[in-house]
């Protein structure tokens, strides 16, 4: 999901390697993590996708200059230090002694800097950073500033947002790649180094420990802090079938299963072996996006006869099922977050389909199809887009549904064309709740027309309001900005939030040191026998 959180399986039926050196000597055990992830990985680029699988891939790879704790709060990763100076228009920033490529050149202060523009032209948060941005300067190999037009307190908080588009550092032969091209070279600065020749799309994807790469000194703490890696390899295997993968884990076959359906977890919690790990406390959020580009959606009130339609607890119980995993949540920004608000909302996601089909009639909707993708191979996705067929074709949508994996759904929302030539309307994703926190990280709300994200929504009033929230420090009026975004979504709705929901890790009781972070990661995770 999505996003947001794009899911599916995979699975290690191999017991611990062993390997021998090539002369006459003792074999020395590999430690191997075998997992299932929720999805198949089939694109390396994270900074082209915000699919989850990618992101996930990209931190086991790459490596930030700052990065967010577990308390949320922004810390130095691969910047030793920096200062802010007394204007706060320039920021200098000096990396680590030791950061290292994995083909073991030194990474440099050029690299950061082409890292940083490619993911900014791709990235909403970093789309509206660079607004602010004068220049970034190169002082020397390990030093370089960003100089801004303005104050913003977005600086240090874009360079360490968790999640997609995370704002990895690439060598600069990488980095240049146009933003809109996949990037083929997966060499990183990470905790981890991509086995390239053993990557097999719909079988396994393999990460070995990158042996020069030097953690920060500190305790690791969420995305942040000292990365370090305690087994010798991590295969990622793709498995379609969720029993098998359960199975396995069962049996010992395999280690780690990120995102196990949600109905299958009491039979995870009867099994003294397996244990369940709530990492993500704040959860995710399914959302419907739409494509303004084509009919029905380019009308706005048809849009909001979406918002009259649908209501979220029909969404959360077709997938999630247990209310012990799901919030019904009006808030556009998620429950126990500190923008959480009903303004604007009420009347809304509450099915009240002669609401919706009185906005369908003074909208002038012709009956044309609403071509809906739909996910059917990640669990947490694919009952959603049949529950919002039946609801839309209750208030008089027409309804055209196609099936398809994930990655293709993926592939295909990036096309603008019309629908009858490849296309799209909508589809249903899911984003982590990390991504999601304030109107400038939400990349669903970025409404800068062929600048947005794919759905390319077009408003003004909308980037205003995100123009503010940009430049304000004030808590109490950031709130108020976001409730005015949130009202304006209802006004001009280039998504609609669907409701929270939680997701544990099953791992085998012999794995341990798994991460409370929005992002499932591999650096202190340790394993112990089989």
């Amino acid at each position: 999901m999505h996003r947001v959180r794009h899911l599916a399986v995979a699975c290690s039926l191999v017991s611990t390697a062993l390997f021998a050196s090539a002369a006459p000597g003792p074999v020395l055990a590999q430690t191997t993590v075998r997992a299932v992830m929720h999805s198949d990985l089939k694109i390396v680029d994270p900074i082209w996708t915000t699919a989850y699988i990618t992101r996930n891939h990209g931190y086991m790879v790459y490596d930030t200059l700052f990065a967010t704790d577990a308390k949320g709060e922004i810390r130095p990763q691969m910047v030793d230090k920096y200062d802010v100076s007394a204007d706060k228009l320039t920021y200098t920033l000096t990396l680590r002694d030791g950061l290292l490529w994995h083909d073991g050149a030194p990474v440099t202060a050029e690299d950061c800097v082409a890292s940083i523009k490619r993911w900014a032209a791709k990235d909403s948060m970093g789309q509206k950073l660079m607004t602010f941005v004068g220049d970034l300067v190169v002082v020397n190999p390990k030093t370089f500033r960003i100089v801004l037009k303005e104050p913003t307190g977005l600086v240090l908080s874009a360079l360490g947002k968790p999640s997609s588009n995370v704002p990895f550092m690439m060598p600069k032969r990488v980095a240049e790649t146009d933003a809109s091209t996949q990037i083929s070279d997966s060499t990183g600065s990470g905790p981890f180094v991509f086995r390239k020749d053993e990557w097999k799309p719909g079988d396994k994807a393999v990460y070995v420990k990158f042996d020069k790469y030097k953690p920060r000194l500190e305790p690791a703490s969420g995305l942040a802090g000292g990365k370090v890696v305690k087994v010798d390899r991590v295969e990622w295997r793709a498995m379609a079938d969720h029993q098998t993968a359960i199975n396995a884990l069962l049996a010992g076959e395999l280690d780690y299963l990120e995102a196990p359906p949600h109905d299958l977890l009491p039979v995870l919690k009867k099994d003294a072996n397996v244990r369940l790990v709530d990492y993500n406390p704040l959860g995710n959020q399914y959302t419907f996006r739409f494509n303004v580009l084509h009919k029905p959606f380019d009308n706005a009130k048809i849009r909001q006869a979406v918002f009259y339609a649908f209501n979220q607890k029909d969404f959360l119980e077709a997938v999630i099922g247990d209310a012990n995993y799901y919030k019904v949540c009006k808030s556009l920004f998620p429950c126990g977050s500190p923008f959480e608000s009903t303004k604007g909302m009420d009347g809304l996601l509450e099915s009240n389909v002669e609401k919706a089909k009185a906005l369908l009639k003074d909208g002038g909707y012709d009956g044309t199809p609403v071509v809906l993708m739909h996910s059917t191979d990640l669990v947490v996705l694919a009952n959603l887009a049949p529950v919002a067929k039946s609801l839309l074709e209750k208030a008089g949508f027409k309804v055209d549904m196609q099936s398809m994996d994930w990655q293709t759904l993926v592939a295909r929302r990036a096309k603008k064309e019309p629908p009858s030539q490849g296309g799209w309307n909508a589809f249903l994703t899911a984003w982590v709740a990390a991504d999601i926190l304030n109107p400038v990280m939400t990349g669903f709300l970025n409404a800068s027309c062929d600048k947005a994200m794919f759905g390319w929504p077009c408003d003004a009033e909308m980037e205003k309001l995100r123009d503010q929230f940009a430049r304000e420090t004030s808590p109490s009026r950031q709130k108020a900005i976001a409730e005015a975004v949130q009202v304006r979504l209802t006004q001009y709705p280039t998504h609609i939030h669907l409701g929270q929901w939680y997701q544990p890790i099953a791992v085998r009781k012999n794995v341990d040191g798994i991460m409370t972070a929005p992002v499932p990661v591999f650096w202190n995770v340790e394993k112990k026998g089989r």
